[in-house]
């Protein structure tokens, strides 16, 4: 679940954001006035949208951007003249924040889905025990590399195991024989 922390200089201008959000149902972890605080609970939180002014007591947005965990997107509220990240224009419309906040998130959901999905690189021992299954398939069982792969990976499947451990139970089961 991504989180909301608001940064601005006047904490009353982040407590009046917070409240616009939280009645359009989203959830803000913190309302902070330093940048330090910020990043602090940036770095608690795991990932989110940070929104913050063009310039707090201790940093400015450009700064704190570079410090932001590598999950946390900031959206930076700021008149037309300061921006060049994505942002919302001053005087903000709240509808405005809404619908950006919400993107953000939906990006960063969409982001997290994708990265879940991708299949995890195996480790060189982990690709050694399907190349060695692989090459005893074909050789006792005259398969060729495709077809061997093809059986491993069929196997897996049927047994509910992932590839590697299904390789290496192959190879005790050839070994044995």
């Amino acid at each position: 679940m991504s989180s909301i922390v608001i940064a601005l200089p006047k904490i009353e201008d982040a407590k009046k954001i917070r409240s616009v959000l939280e009645r359009h149902g989203f959830t803000v972890a913190s309302v902070c006035s330093t940048a330090s605080s910020a990043l602090s609970n940036a770095s608690e939180l795991g990932n989110g949208v940070q929104i913050c002014g063009h310039r707090l007591p201790d940093m400015n947005y450009l700064d704190l951007s570079e410090c932001l965990p590598r999950d946390f997107e900031m959206l930076l509220l700021a008149s037309a003249r300061v921006i060049s990240i994505l942002s919302v224009e001053m005087p903000i419309k709240s509808g405005d924040l809404v619908n950006t906040v919400s993107m953000i998130l939906m990006q960063q959901d969409r982001k997290r889905r994708k990265e879940k999905k991708k299949p995890k690189l195996r480790s060189e021992k982990e690709q050694n025990y399907i190349s060695n299954a692989k090459m005893m398939l074909m050789q006792r069982n005259h398969l060729n590399e495709e077809d061997a792969y093809r059986y491993i990976q069929k196997s897996s499947m049927d047994s509910g195991t992932n590839m590697v451990e299904t390789a290496q139970m192959l190879l005790m089961l050839l070994y044995e024989s």
